[in-house]
């Protein structure tokens, strides 16, 4: 659960900007208030506030100024539950297919992660990643103007499942299979 809270965190020097998707909206809606969930919601405002920063690091500072157009965050999750399976399906049906494409798909033997994206005007305005194993869900999105390759290089640096695995985007692009 830390990883999430730290993730969210972190998030906080990631991408871009429009609306958040009515289905993921609604999924959140229907468990905000059950506590035994954890629950992440960070505002533009919020984002809006690091933007002012200077970073000596270059790199700090390309994925700071990339957050400028970031609308929001939103992290649902629950551990040690018997229903994770069921979250897991429920959540990856409430998609509606026009609206939203999968990206990549990813399992293990501990669980299952898509990653979908909402496209509008060649530029993507959600990431919807869906996580899932025996006894843990996640639901994250990220709405914006989403920069892929800012994303995994945050996974990458907090060790988080599943964004990090958006560098295989990059490889599969290129043609090569991981």
């Amino acid at each position: 659960m830390k990883k999430v809270i730290v993730f969210g965190a972190m998030m906080l020097i990631v991408a871009g900007a429009y609306a958040q998707g009515e289905a993921v909206s609604n999924f959140f809606s229907k468990y905000q208030s059950d506590d035994t969930f954890s629950q992440v919601t960070i505002s533009s405002k919020m984002f809006g506030l690091f933007t002012n920063m200077e970073m000596e690091d270059k790199e700090d500072q390309e994925v700071l100024d990339a957050i400028s157009k970031l609308k929001g965050l939103k992290v649902l999750a629950k551990d040690q539950t018997r229903d994770a399976r069921g979250l897991y399906d429920e959540a990856n049906k409430m998609l509606p297919k026009g609206q939203y494409e999968e990206l990549m798909y990813v399992r293990d033997k501990e669980k299952d992660m898509r990653f979908f994206i909402s496209e509008k005007g060649g530029k993507i305005s959600e990431l919807v990643m869906i996580a899932g194993g025996s006894d843990d869900f996640m639901l994250l999105s990220i709405f914006g103007e989403i920069d892929l390759k800012q994303i995994s290089k945050i996974g990458s640096k907090m060790d988080v499942d599943g964004l990090k695995d958006l560098e295989r985007l990059k490889d599969n692009k290129k043609g090569n299979k991981n």
